[in-house]
């Protein structure tokens, strides 16, 4: 019998609110009685007024000074006479409700009886309880029913449905619960679109190197490998090394994983310096110019500088430069290359896992991720990466990766 109401919460919200409001509704009347019951008991005695008594023929039997006497109600009316010659005279008069002396008829009502108390303060409760019933119900229901909206869109989203949303509507709690699901929700659709993505690209990517390893072994077991068949295996290897390793890291900047390093105070000049010496590319550093440490995680960031530069060396055709420079808060680090240079319409889309430039798929090297990494990372110490024509108007492209100081603590 109580399955509805153990169910239904607006239904226990609904009930709850009209028995408040009638047990209130008892208390103040209760609370009201009782002082116009003791407000009665202790009312002052209005000042004394002539009183007169005559006969049927109009001449004067008494005459004097009445006082009211207080007293409960149910008791009728007392009042004291005091005459001129001095005595004293008492005048009772029966309540109205009572029956006279020797069975007359009862005293006349003010009113049916329905209205008289306390009959007239139940049907006050019994108004007010039911103004409190039909006027409550509409305004829990309307708010009860974004929250169950809410319960199914989970309730989908649960079974599988990662493209459900609630309606956002108000500024309220109810609200702001709904753009906090929405938000969840969109990114938890994204991380699973994407993990998708990356294992469809990587299974396509991870075919290439598989089969000239599956044919670089298929000519050794015959005896018609070339020369150079051990080298072009040990470059397949370590190709695929490279591409299981960026996907790895990829998937764990992905979900936000804590443990990928030690955030702690880095040398980016020294780790600059290393970096371009293994691609024989340039380091610019304005003279006197101070470049101080910067929080972070160490492999992230070499692993950010390095592929910016591997990315330079694979694509240019001339002197690769990395320009460091301080700016506010911030360390920018520049890469420019004597390359063909990217679109304008296609900056964006080279920082998209496994997205290369039209064309670029038949040049040696790389997998795609390269770019993507360093948006991660960047991203994870709390920077940006973009990229942009060179700033002396030359031919190729700049790589600018900017690094707040604090970004990480």
């Amino acid at each position: 019998m109580l399955g509805p109401f153990s169910r239904r919460l607006y239904l226990r919200i609904w009930l709850a609110t009209v028995g408040g409001v009638l047990v209130f509704a008892l208390v103040v009347g209760w609370a009201w009685r009782i002082a116009a019951e003791h407000n009665a008991r202790n009312f002052n005695a209005p000042p004394p007024r002539e009183l007169q008594i005559t006969d049927a023929q109009g001449a004067p039997l008494l005459q004097g000074l009445a006082s009211r006497e207080p007293g409960p109600w149910e008791n009728g009316v007392t009042y004291q006479i005091e005459a001129p010659d001095g005595r004293s005279y008492t005048l009772r008069m029966a309540p109205r409700h009572a029956r006279p002396p020797g069975g007359g008829p009862r005293g006349h009502r003010d009113g049916p009886f329905w209205l008289a108390p306390p009959y007239g303060f139940l049907w006050i409760l019994a108004f007010v309880g039911l103004a409190v019933t039909l006027g409550v119900f509409p305004i829990i229901r309307k708010l009860l029913l974004r929250l169950e909206r809410l319960q199914r869109s989970v309730q989908r989203f649960g079974e599988g449905d990662l493209s459900v949303r609630v309606p956002e509507q108000g500024h309220d709690e109810v609200a702001q619960l709904a753009r906090q699901f929405n938000a969840a929700a969109a990114r938890v659709q994204a991380l699973v679109q994407s993990h998708k993505s990356l294992l469809a690209n990587a299974s396509h990517e991870l075919r290439s190197p598989l089969a000239r390893i599956r044919m670089g072994l298929a000519l050794l077991r015959d005896g018609a490998a070339s020369p150079g068949t051990h080298e072009e295996l040990q470059r397949n290897i370590a190709e695929l090394d490279q591409l299981v390793d960026e996907i790895l890291l990829a998937s764990r900047l992905d979900v936000g994983a804590e443990n990928i390093g030690t955030v702690e105070p880095v040398d980016l000049v020294g780790l600059a310096a290393e970096e371009c010496a293994r691609v024989d590319a340039e380091l610019d550093i304005e003279e006197g110019a101070a470049i101080p440490e910067l929080r972070g995680i160490v492999k992230l960031l070499r692993r950010a500088v390095r592929n910016l530069l591997e990315n330079a060396r694979r694509y240019s055709q001339g002197r690769i430069t990395l320009q460091l420079t301080h700016t506010g808060r911030a360390i920018e680090v520049r890469v420019s290359d004597h390359g063909p240079g990217v679109p304008a319409a296609q900056r964006e889309r080279i920082f998209e896992p496994f997205y290369r430039l039209p064309g670029a798929s038949e040049r040696s090297g790389g997998v795609g991720l390269g770019l993507a990494l360093v948006r991660s990372i960047a991203e994870r110490h709390g920077g940006h990466v973009r990229c942009e024509d060179r700033p002396d108007g030359a031919r190729g492209a700049s790589f600018v990766l900017q690094l707040p100081l604090d970004g990480m603590r």
